[in-house]
């Protein structure tokens, strides 16, 4: 019996033995790999599939987008309203993303109903017709939130940073206009629906409590469609970053509040520094208690919030510090950013704030892997990325053994701030 007057051990979070659960794999009979994990409490199971279909493929601007998010919006069998009624009617969640490079669309659902579900997924990747009334609509809603947020300092920001890293014309750094959502019809949404979708390149995620069938079932509902069946187009982007690396712009001349946004590129999570500085950026700015949020926060009071982290991109990547602070301390707060950078790289780290960080780094971890959709989730992005459990178990290893003179070469290497794209939208 439990002994409730005794208190529990502590174990310190970097003690904790977390070991990534593995993946399940088969291929279903037109060639599609399906990644599954078996595991969780509950009669839940996510199916996600995945298409390189991202904006990364794209001849016109948000094309890609658009196409994504249409899937839904009418077949040659069903219109929109009867589409959303079958899935909300079995308690189902059916929901659509566009990234870059990739494009997914993503079932939650009791696994009893998996065998109404799913041919109707597949009818969408196979039928949806993009009707011009639907568009229509899609169109104005889109104009609308885009006029609205336009007005947001941040959401500026967040538009014009990646602009200055990447270049506007690179799938990382463009962004949508009102224009571009006009220049957009069926024809160019079919054309992109067949031959990404249609005929795209498809990977399968599959996590919950899976029927002991899961694979017949799958294969039943997609496994003779055309996915794979033709290569993908190699398409190569030029990164065309910006010259001049400061940046003001002002976009409410009445405004109170700046969006300031401090980046340099970056490598992707392949190269081997990476590791090691994923614990830096937490030391530096990457959770509450990091260096940052001490002085610019909570010492200044200049913000309510500020943090950095790593972009994860698959071709190429950044180092990001963003933040919203008063417009009379926004020069304050970079410069505040900057001579944390210069403390981070002369003066010696503690053990005991690395100690601090190897805490939360592993906590984290452990709140990620809580669940099979999470669990799939990491294993979706080391796939899409070339990855295997070997990265998941040296990442672990950096996190309990990198010192503090290896953080200290790495804030040398990395955090130079010429480096750095400023920009301050007021």
């Amino acid at each position: 019996m439990l002994n409730r007057k005794k208190s529990p051990k502590i174990i310190d979070a970097v003690e904790l033995n977390l070991q990534l659960k593995p993946f399940t794999k088969f291929t279903l009979d037109n060639g599609v790999e399906v990644y599954s994990i078996h595991a969780g409490a509950q009669e839940v199971v996510m199916v996600e599939m995945v298409f390189f279909a991202g904006n990364w493929y794209e001849e016109k601007n948000v094309v890609a987008a658009s196409t994504n998010f249409m899937l839904k919006n009418g077949t040659q069998q069903k219109k929109a309203f009867a589409i959303n009624e079958h899935f909300e009617f079995h308690g189902a969640y059916l929901n659509r993303g566009c990234h870059n490079e990739t494009a997914t669309m993503t079932l939650h659902t009791l696994g009893k109903h998996i065998p109404k579900l799913l041919p109707v997924m597949a009818e969408l990747l196979t039928e949806s017709i993009f009707p011009e009334d639907e568009l229509a609509i899609y169109k104005q809603n889109q104009k609308q939130r885009l006029s609205i947020n336009l007005k947001k300092c941040d959401f500026v920001a967040n538009r014009l940073i990646d602009e200055y890293l990447f270049g506007y014309n690179h799938p990382y750094g463009k962004y949508s206009s009102a224009e571009h959502y006009d220049n957009i019809n069926t024809d160019d949404l079919k054309a992109f629906y067949q031959q990404f979708y249609t005929n795209g390149k498809c990977i399968i995620f599959v996590a919950g409590v899976l029927p002991a069938d899961i694979q017949a079932q799958i294969n039943s509902a997609f496994g003779h469609l055309p996915f794979n069946a033709k290569p993908l187009p190699t398409i190569n982007h030029v990164v065309n970053p910006f010259e001049e690396k400061k940046h003001q712009i002002t976009n409410d001349v009445n405004g109170v509040q700046a969006a300031i946004r401090i980046a340099r590129p970056f490598p992707t999570r392949t190269h081997p520094d990476f590791s090691k500085v994923q614990v830096l950026n937490n030391l530096f700015g990457g959770f509450f208690g990091s260096r940052l949020m001490s002085n610019i926060r909570e010492d200044k009071g200049y913000t309510y919030g500020i943090h950095s982290y790593l972009q994860n991109l698959m071709q190429q990547s950044a180092w990001m510090i963003s933040t919203e602070a008063g417009r009379d301390v926004s020069a304050a707060t970079i410069s505040e950013v900057y001579k944390e950078m210069a403390r981070i790289k002369t003066e010696p780290i503690p053990e005991e704030e690395i100690h601090l960080v190897r805490n939360y780094m592993m906590g984290s971890l452990l709140n990620d892997l809580d669940g099979p959709f999470q669990i799939i989730s990491r294993w979706k992005s080391y796939i899409l990325n070339g990855l295997d459990e070997n990265y998941f178990n040296r990442a672990i290893h950096t996190i309990r053994t990198v010192t503090a003179a290896e953080l200290q070469e790495m804030a040398n290497k990395y955090l130079v701030e010429e480096e750095f794209y400023e920009l301050v939208v007021i």
